[in-house]
């Protein structure tokens, strides 16, 4: 208690009104806040009342205006808010009667001198708040939402890797730890809420967001989901999942201005796009979920009762506050077209359980039709007091009405992007995927070589470290400084562009084709030259920050431009190559695969991912990532991709009645799961227990895994599970658990899998989550077509 009052006073002395410090004298009590200023201890103010109790009393208390502003959300300034403190002018602002949250306040995206020294930061935090719970009638805490899937959205936090390369590591603990991370920085910023982790499936690689995904597998990304929510959390901070649900699939893989019509059957819904919502719900305990643009089967989900309520709320006991993604709950009327006008729109999303609306836009756009809809008796006062409790109860767990400020701001200089260098660098090695390496060409040796050429427009860029949905202002450096400063004065290290990252004509140039021009010609000749010279060529290729994102899908997913014409003249010089990735989504590289013979993907990193890079390709680390998603050979054969029904990616008759001959390309390029190393790795001693049971009991599956190889290296030790007669068509096989051990040379370890009952459902005739009796297969491996083990068990 002596630390909370000594932080009040700290807070108190950041430019207070003197007519405030009379004030906050009545207010502040030892252990108690007198947020309604009325002299005594109120319910809602009591720490040692329930929560419940304390979130009935508030309502009864509170008036419909006080209500609706707490179902909307002001964005930060630069956004919304005009303003980087409170201003008298703020008496006359809608949110003179309190706000549900402000989102990205100050948080550097936009300029503002407030966001950096961090404890400069956590100071206007702590004035921002102390204005709404000294001058408005009730008091009520604000929640500070913030980004963060990518690290936290703040200027200079610590930077991760796209999401797409966290799930590249299949490392529970590091994302666990990753989730840490954001939490702590969070919460000593003074955000009380992070939106992340995203939970979507990266289904259609021809999607722009699939960088932001930790995969195509619903297990997976559940489980790496469930770690970084947990992660989160455990600093005091909510976790926010994103986008809920089925956002990521828009008819064609198409974003932007579509996002809409997800062809998604009611079986492949729950078992697919539903799986990671309801694992993370259930075993993380979110506070938060954000409802998505898109309709399914025609009811848009921000406005489905079905979605928000009945199956988030009744089924799946979700406990926390809704926020809509960004101008979902206007689509509802202006895409959609399920709502004639605004106010229905509103009033359809408030009756399904939307609970905070989120645009930008003033949050009055929201509240004041919300208000008349109440007032006019067209919304009833439970549905409202219903979402209003849920947000309260948000603010209760977190501790803002006993908390509410940033006890020590000056710690934020300690704490935020403090000690974490180790961490990025691990994580950005970590998440680096091997997927060819013939002869052996990697791990180059240093010592051999004396002439080296780095090209390609990746090796240069500097747009993919940074995300909008993270860090901000960071000093970034290339993959050719990388590669540069770890070789130093051992070689020779070259540079010459080769081609731009995509060519003038882009992306008409995807289905047209056009010749080069004398500028790609002379620079492809440029970097040919110096190939001719060198001992070894690194090509940096790929795609950058304004080819993959948030409405950047694409119709091709080859290597934009000129860059395979400049590869291809490369090979010509019979020179090796070694190819390195930066990209956010599976790109068909077909002829980079037959012809080049070292390919290493690295997907978008972070700011340490150059030296992470260049440490990998010299041999002091060893890559042992793996693929979270397939590479289909063309986007022909989308969708392809893991979990899939039995024969539904075979290939098709080349003889009899039926048979036309071999037309089509059937197979991955790089299945899921997949992954190389500089080592191998023999799997033994295959053990299941028990071997006969019963439905409701579990499974418990065993295997050694022992380095064979002459370097220390990380397996992906990968259990799969067949259910080999089923009531209903279930997916061929089914990721169930997955481990990532190191081992040195020589060493053996054991690892370990359960399988429980969940783990073997599936949704019978009547949609009903059920384990049926019969026999299962297990597959241990170091992919999903990599098996190197089998067993069965059998239930009854």
């Amino acid at each position: 208690m002596i630390k909370f009052l000594s932080a009040l006073v700290l807070i108190f002395s950041i430019s207070a009104p003197s007519s405030l410090q009379a004030q906050k004298k009545d207010i502040y009590h030892d252990g108690w806040i007198d947020f309604n200023k009325n002299g005594r201890m109120d319910v809602y103010e009591n720490p040692k009342a329930t929560i419940e109790a304390r979130i009935t009393d508030l309502l009864e208390q509170m008036t419909v205006d006080e209500k609706t502003c707490q179902c909307a959300t002001l964005y930060g300034y630069k956004r919304v808010l005009k303003d980087e403190m409170p201003t008298k002018g703020w008496k006359n602002e809608i949110w003179k009667d309190g706000i549900a949250n402000i989102d990205e306040e100050l948080n550097g995206l936009k300029k503002t001198q407030y966001s950096y020294p961090f404890s400069k930061h956590a100071e206007a935090v702590n004035t921002i708040q102390r204005w709404f719970i000294e001058q408005t009638r009730l008091g009520i805490p604000v929640d500070f939402t913030n980004e963060g899937i990518h690290g936290l959205n703040h200027d200079r936090a610590t930077s991760l890797p796209s999401p797409i390369a966290i799930g590249s590591t299949w490392d529970k603990g590091l994302v666990r730890q990753a989730g840490e991370i954001v939490g702590r920085e969070g919460k000593a910023l003074g955000y009380t809420n992070v939106y992340a982790p995203i939970l979507d499936l990266a289904r259609d690689p021809r999607w722009g967001r699939v960088v932001e995904c930790y995969g195509e597998d619903p297990f997976l990304v559940a489980e790496l989901g469930t770690q970084m929510a947990e992660g989160i959390q455990s600093q005091g901070v909510a976790s926010t999942l994103k986008h809920y649900a089925i956002y990521s699939v828009p008819k064609g893989g198409r974003d932007g201005d579509a996002r809409t019509d997800p062809h998604v059957a009611p079986r492949e819904l729950h078992e697919m796009y539903l799986y990671p919502f309801r694992k993370v719900v259930e075993q993380a305990h979110p506070l938060g979920v954000m409802s998505s643009y898109n309709d399914w089967d025609g009811v848009p989900v921000t406005g489905s009762y079905y979605f928000l309520t009945t199956l988030l709320r009744n089924t799946y006991g979700f406990r926390g506050y809704v926020v809509s993604d960004s101008e979902a709950l206007e689509f509802l009327a202006t895409k959609h077209h399920v709502a004639g006008d605004i106010k229905e729109a509103v009033r359809q999303a408030a009756e399904a359980g939307m609970n905070v609306r989120t645009n930008f836009s003033p949050p009055g756009d929201y509240i004041l039709p919300l208000r008349e809809l109440v007032n006019d008796g067209q919304l009833s006062m439970a549905t409202l007091d219903r979402n209003v409790r849920d947000v309260l109860r948000v603010k209760f767990e977190l501790g803002l009405f006993d908390h509410p400020y940033v006890e020590n701001p000056k710690q934020a200089d300690q704490t935020v992007a403090h000690g974490t260098e180790g961490f990025m660098l691990d994580m950005a090695r970590q998440s680096l995927v091997l997927l060819k390496n013939e002869n052996g060409l990697l791990p180059l040796d240093l010592k051999s070589l004396n002439n080296i050429l780095v090209t390609g427009p990746l090796a240069i860029d500097t747009t993919v470290y940074v995300s909008r949905y993270g860090p901000q202002n960071l000093e970034v450096g290339t993959v050719f400084e990388g590669i540069k400063s770890y070789v130093g004065n051992k070689a020779k290290v070259d540079f010459s562009l080769g081609s731009t990252v995509v060519d003038n004509n882009w992306p008409d140039s995807e289905i047209v084709p056009t010749p080069l021009t004398k500028t790609e010609q002379q620079r492809i000749d440029q970097a040919v030259a110096k190939a001719k010279k060198a001992d070894v060529v690194i090509a940096v290729m790929g795609e950058d920050e304004m080819r993959c994102g948030e409405s950047r899908s694409r119709t091709g997913l080859g290597l934009p431009g000129r860059q395979l014409q400049l590869l291809q003249v490369l090979k010509e010089t019979n020179k090796p190559i070694v190819l390195v990735l930066i990209n956010g989504r599976p790109l068909t590289i077909n002829w980079e695969n037959r012809y080049i013979p070292s390919i290493l993907e690295a997907w978008f990193p972070n700011t340490e991912g150059p030296k992470a890079i260049a440490q990998t390709i010299f041999g002091d680390y060893n890559p042992g990532g793996r693929l979270p998603v397939t590479f289909p050979k063309s986007v022909g054969q989308i969708e392809l991709n893991f979990p899939f029904k039995p024969s539904s990616q075979a290939g098709q008759p080349a003889s009899g009645p039926n048979g036309s001959g071999k037309t089509s390309v059937v197979g991955s390029l790089y299945p899921f799961g997949y992954g190389l190393s500089y080592t191998e790795f023999e799997y033994g001693n295959l053990v299941i227990s028990p071997t006969q049971g019963h439905t409701q009991q579990k499974i418990q599956v065993d295997v050694d895994i022992t380095n064979t190889g002459k370097y220390k290296g990380d397996e992906v030790v990968q259990l799969y599970v067949k259910d080999l007669v089923s009531s209903v068509t279930v997916y061929d096989t089914q990721l169930r658990g997955f481990e990532r051990v190191t081992l040195a040379p020589g060493q053996k370890r054991s690892v370990h899998f359960t399988l429980k009952p969940e783990d073997l459902q599936l949704l019978d005739k009547n949609m009903d989550w059920t384990v049926e009796p019969g026999e299962f297969e297990v597959l241990v491996g170091s992919s999903s077509e990599d098996i190197r083990l089998t067993g069965k068990f059998e239930l009854e």
